[in-house]
């Protein structure tokens, strides 16, 4: 595998816990607009980031192979979870 090819699979591995990064905190701004996060934009995103990231290594290491719909429900559930402690105050 050269590469390229290498750097393609990796970003397509890490995408779907990017765009999730990228939009949770993003829509959790707009829908509990009366709620201060304890952590600035940035700081929420790359904490959902690295809990999708390690949500869908679990899922790769645990089923043997990427895509599998549970380690998506799971990397949301995780993601959403640490939106929803980052809501109330929580400090990582």
């Amino acid at each position: 595998m050269s590469p390229i090819v290498l750097l393609n699979h990796v970003l397509n591995f890490m995408a779907p816990a990017l765009w999730l990064a990228l939009f949770l905190p993003l829509a959790a701004r707009f829908v509990f607009r009366k709620r201060s996060a304890s952590l600035g934009l940035g700081a929420q995103m790359a904490v959902n980031f690295g809990v999708g990231l390690i949500l869908l290594g679990t899922g790769l290491w645990f089923f043997g192979r990427d895509g599998k719909m549970a380690a998506y429900l799971g990397m949301t559930l995780a993601c959403a979870t640490s939106q929803w402690l980052m809501l109330r105050g929580w400090r990582a």
